[in-house]
């Protein structure tokens, strides 16, 4: 499967009766994908997987494989607890998903053998390839995904832990198993920020909920990161993705907050968080506006 460009992952957009607004998803695809993403990543993360029934995880999958159009492949969020994760995989793909991303368990902590065993059974409940999550309950070694690797439907890792040695780690168990076809991803939070680091690490996709935002920003870095224009690319860390961090840390849960209050600042009605996320308030909202300001002028868009 191969993914070329930023990693897109759409907010799910909801009504004003709390209906997820399916046309107005399709509006949000489909305005990005003229900025070259390199999969589209419905009911994951910043989609609210957490806050989705298992219908509502269908209607948003269905909607991004209708509006993406077989352009690049579609990863649909599969995860929390055993059976809603294989249920939701069962879901996407009767909806026509690409893949699965599968999220962590949910609430408890097993060992890692427990934790691939997790991901193992998701992988069995439809013929989708997954892609691990490492992040949360969902803590993986080297030796657990040396394992992993020897499942073929199992193509590719994404870490949003940022233990950089560990990384590493499994970076070389996953390069030492011969798999060619592996994606890896750095998920960590606004995965800009760190994703100079990662390339190091052998680590070269990352994922963008600022691409689902402000994608002419988004591009913007990803063209200066792959053409290795580091004067550009430190210029868009500074002005905007390190401000938009320090925002985004003055309260839990605004790694999603932001990018749906970002919408609405750009006149797409996409609607609150669920909770237990939490909006912006009307001071953070104009620093936002700001930080996005500051993002579209050196971004020349």
């Amino acid at each position: 499967m191969n993914f070329d460009g930023v990693l897109f992952f759409p907010v799910t957009p909801f009504a004003e009766d709390g209906t997820v607004d399916v046309a107005l998803l399709k509006e949000h695809i489909t305005s990005r994908l003229p900025f070259g993403p390199g999969g589209v990543f419905p009911a994951c993360g910043t989609g609210e997987f957490h806050a989705l029934s298992l219908e509502e995880v269908r209607t948003v999958v269905t909607a991004a494989v209708e509006a993406v159009a077989g352009a690049v492949p579609v990863v649909s969020g599969a995860g929390g607890p055993l059976g809603h994760a294989i249920a939701a995989a069962k879901v996407a793909e009767e909806a026509g998903a690409d893949a699965l991303l599968v999220l962590p368990p949910y609430l408890v902590t097993g060992p890692t053998d427990g934790v691939v065993a997790y991901v193992e059974a998701i992988a069995a409940a439809s013929s989708l390839p997954v892609i691990v999550y490492h992040r949360g309950t969902a803590k993986f070694t080297a030796e657990a995904i040396t394992r992993l690797t020897a499942n073929p439907k199992v193509v590719g890792f994404k870490d949003g832990i940022g233990d950089v040695g560990l990384a590493q780690e499994i970076v070389s168990a996953i390069n030492a198993s011969g798999r060619t076809d592996f994606a890896l991803f750095n998920g960590l939070l606004t995965a800009e920020l760190t994703q100079g680091a990662y390339r190091g690490l052998g680590i070269p996709l990352y994922s963008s909920a600022a691409f689902a935002m402000a994608p002419e920003i988004a591009k913007a870095y990803y063209d200066a990161y792959v053409s290795g224009d580091e004067e550009r690319r430190h210029a868009l860390l500074e002005g905007f993705y390190a401000p938009l961090v320090r925002l985004r840390d003055q309260t839990p849960g605004f790694g999603v907050s932001l990018i749906k209050a970002g919408l609405r600042l750009a006149g797409l009605p996409v609607g609150p968080v669920r909770p237990p996320l939490v909006d912006p308030s009307e001071e953070q909202l104009l620093e936002l506006k700001s930080i996005l300001a500051k993002g579209h002028e050196l971004a020349g868009s």
